[in-house]
């Protein structure tokens, strides 16, 4: 049946995706309520839609081949069905046509449905992390997106350059360069990859950006999601890696950065033929001399295959990934005394020029969509990673105001496995004012953590990092000899059992109700050295309501659940019980210039109990508690187009940590700002050019001597700008980080390591398609 007779033509820009997200951008941009069943929508794909149409051609076009059909219920209301299989005359006939073929299960493309060149998450949001699709204005919690065009527009090139347009988010720098980051001021785990979680055990580690399609933040506490890896105290980072599509593409991408800095790609992906096969396919490799201070190269290198199967009712996508990273020392200096203006020149290398940690990731996956009825539809995931660690280093300590210190030699190797599998069973019921999508969950994570070695060697003397003496270079010794060999832990695994359920009542009321049982294992050496395994189970409760004032804007309210197990032991020699969290969440969402932009605000107060210091970091591990801390804040994010070729991404975060005992919050700023915004020039004549430009700000932060004391780190601002030409084929940017060339510092470090961010620098990056 037809749309009511409209011969207005709206301006419509929906790229490919999943069609479920394509039908809330529709409704969205035609100001329509579309109403389906989700296992009808399961695992298909929509090829997108630009260009001017009216409402019922538009719709048509999104529906083309689906299988599915569409009728009015009022003026402003249309659902989407299964078309009928045998029609019974003309008229049915073409109804029917309007869908095309028989129902064909599409491909499983979980995306933000954006418009082509939007920054953020506008005006639609699916997760395989969330385990549930929804308009972003209907879900009860505070979940930022960085997407792809805003990945282009400032040239990132790493995880962690991404998440700088969260201020809610920090890095934190580390010896190791391990990817370690807070969010709402607490720190987060190893994150998820494409929905599943990362190791509980190891350091984690992200692919390249030329792997990645987005990345996602989740703010609140997600055990629920199945990450207790101790990381899921405030927040979920999600990393999405590209995947198959039909739809030809094939992309040349290069950088060329300063000191040597040089990096090629290959993104290809397509169909095998006239079968039901796709592939995609992403290389990338990486190399820089030396770093500012001169430690060096870098050498890097990213694989990852990946083929699809398509059927009528089910999609199975298996991809391989493998990544290699040997990352130079981290430009760093030392604090002489109690204060930053106290330390080492920032030209002078404190370590040799190999000092380096070389990581080493390989991952096997599968993606698997079965719609089973028209209201039933079963998803899978699984995963099996191996990661591996080779870090030579050298360390100082007890710096003296004239640049003594106690100099040693420190190597650590160590390997990693796990392997998670998710299945999620979904159900939609209720075609009238009462909506519920059910989903029962099972996972299972198993890891292990594999032998290590460690080796240090003190410098004879005390070393005067300012004297003619060189340290050199750090090598493992020939022999067993002086290396500390740790036995590998036994296999210990996770698993937990997920029910939720979404309920829509009327066109007002949204409630998520979440209730997961997690089981885990505890492995841990007692003070006699013996091995001692525990096994442990909790209740997990989240629950949210959303008020949509208008279908432009929404209130919400939630209450979020995490907990993080312990393998330290107490002083009665058993282990600690888990860190507990509880996030308390209100907050508002708004629409703005036609659904083309987003504004989020959203105030919380998470609540961490039996948090503990570690005492002693060899057997037996015995730790005490410390008193609960109490986070609250606020977060307001605006991402979009605010008019023809303009566009924005800004974000706010006001924070408070405080604890019962009174000791002072490490590393965390009571404000931190950043602000991108790009410009296409419309204008025929400059077709083509476009400018970009924005700000990272934060107020001071304070660090902690090993010695005792703390210090002041100061405030900053850095301002990064670009100009790009693109045109339908290649494209080209020369962009400047830090143009002022100020003096930046970390959020957080102690005398013996401190991090030292790049002065001003250019950096040319281009992209050719064919």
């Amino acid at each position: 049946m037809p749309l009511a007779p409209d011969a207005r033509q709206i301006g419509f820009s929906i790229p490919p995706q999943a069609l479920s997200t394509a039908l809330i951008a529709y409704g969205k941009q035609a100001n329509m309520q579309v109403l389906t069943a989700s296992p009808t929508l399961a695992g298909m794909r929509s090829d997108g839609l630009q260009g001017m149409f009216t409402p019922d051609a538009a719709l048509q076009r999104l529906l083309q081949s689906s299988g599915l059909a569409y009728r009015m219920l009022d003026a402003n209301t249309v659902a989407v069905t299964p078309a009928p299989t045998a029609p019974v005359d003309p008229a049915d006939a073409a109804d029917a046509h309007r869908a095309g073929a028989p129902a064909k299960l599409l491909e499983q493309v979980d995306a933000a449905a954006l418009t082509e060149h939007a920054m953020g998450d506008v005006p639609a949001y699916a997760s395989d992390a969330l385990r549930y699709a929804a308009d972003s204005i209907a879900v009860p919690q505070s979940v930022n997106v960085v997407a792809p065009h805003l990945l282009a527009s400032q040239q990132v090139r790493t995880v962690a350059d991404a998440l700088r347009n969260v201020a809610s988010v920090q890095q934190i720098e580390n010896p190791l360069r391990a990817p370690l980051f807070k969010i709402r001021g607490i720190y987060t785990g190893n994150g998820m990859t494409d929905g599943m979680p990362n190791s509980f055990v190891g350091l984690g580690g992200y692919p390249p950006m030329i792997g990645v399609e987005r990345v996602e933040v989740l703010k609140g506490p997600e055990s629920i999601l199945g990450d207790s890896n101790g990381g899921d105290m405030s927040g979920l980072i999600n990393v999405v890696t590209k995947q198959p599509l039909r739809t030809p593409k094939r992309e040349l991408s290069y950088v060329l950065g300063e000191r040597g800095d040089v990096q090629a790609g290959l993104d290809t992906t397509g169909p095998i033929g006239a079968t039901p096969l796709s592939y995609r396919l992403v290389v990338s490799g990486q190399h820089a001399d030396s770093t500012a201070q001169g430690y060096g190269p870098r050498n890097a290198a990213y694989l990852a295959p990946a083929i699809a199967w398509q059927g009528d009712d089910n999609r199975l996508v298996l991809g391989v990934q493998r990544v290699t990273d040997r990352q130079p020392a981290a430009d760093h200096a030392l604090l002489l005394r109690n204060r930053v203006s106290a330390m080492t020149p920032r030209s002078l290398r404190l370590g040799n020029a190999q000092d380096h940690t070389a990581y080493r990731t390989q991952r096997a996956y599968y993606l698997f969509d079965q719609r089973l009825s028209d209201r039933w539809q079963l998803r899978s995931r699984g995963q099996y990673v191996t990661q591996a660690i080779d870090a030579r280093n050298w360390g100082m300590l007890s710096p003296s105001p004239k640049g003594a210190v106690r100099a040693y030699a420190e190597a650590y190797r160590n390997t990693t496995a796990y392997y998670t599998i998710q299945n999620d069973l979904v159900g939609s019921f209720g075609d009238g004012p009462l909506r519920q999508t059910v989903t029962l969950g099972l996972d299972y994570t198993r890891a292990r953590l594999g032998s290590s070695d460690y080796f240090i060697r003190m410098h004879r003397n005390r070393y005067d990092v300012f004297g003619d003496e060189r340290l050199g270079p750090v090598h493992w010794p020939h022999s067993r000899r002086g290396i500390l060999h740790y036995p590998g832990s036994p296999w210990s695994s996770r698993s937990g059992i997920l029910l939720q359920d979404q309920i829509s009542i009327g066109e007002r009321w949204d409630v998520l109700l979440a209730l997961r049982r997690s089981a885990y294992e505890i492995s841990s050496y007692d003070a006699k050295g013996k091995l001692r395994q525990l096994r442990r189970r909790r209740w997990v409760p989240n629950v949210g309501v959303v008020y949509k004032l208008t279908p432009e804007a929404s209130l919400y309210a939630s209450t979020m659940n995490g907990f993080a197990p312990s393998a330290v032991l107490g002083k009665n020699g058993r282990p600690l019980p888990p860190a507990l969290s509880r996030q308390v969440e209100a907050g508002a969402k708004i629409d703005l210039f036609e659904h083309r932009a987003r504004l989020s605000a959203a105030y919380y107060q998470i609540t961490v109990d039996r948090s503990f210091d570690l005492v002693l970091a060899h057997p037996s591990y015995f730790a005490r508690p410390i008193d609960s801390q109490s986070n609250h804040g606020l977060d307001l994010d605006f991402v979009g187009a605010l008019a023809p070729g303009l566009e924005l991404s800004s974000s706010l975060a006001l924070a408070r940590i405080g604890r019962r005992d009174g000791t002072p919050t490490l590393g965390v700023p009571r404000t931190r700002f950043t602000l991108w915004s790009s410009y296409q020039f419309q204008d025929s004549r400059w077709s083509g050019w476009g400018v970009a430009g924005g700000i990272l700000a934060r107020d001071h932060t304070l660090g902690r001597r090993l010695a005792g004391g703390y210090f002041k780190i100061p405030g900053q601002a850095s301002v990064d700008a670009n100009v790009s030409y693109r045109t339908e084929t290649w494209g080209v940017t020369v962009g400047m980080r830090n143009v002022f060339d100020r003096r930046l510092y970390a959020d957080e470090f102690d005398e013996t390591f401190v991090p030292l961010p790049d002065g001003r620098s250019l950096l040319l990056t281009g992209s050719y398609r064919f």
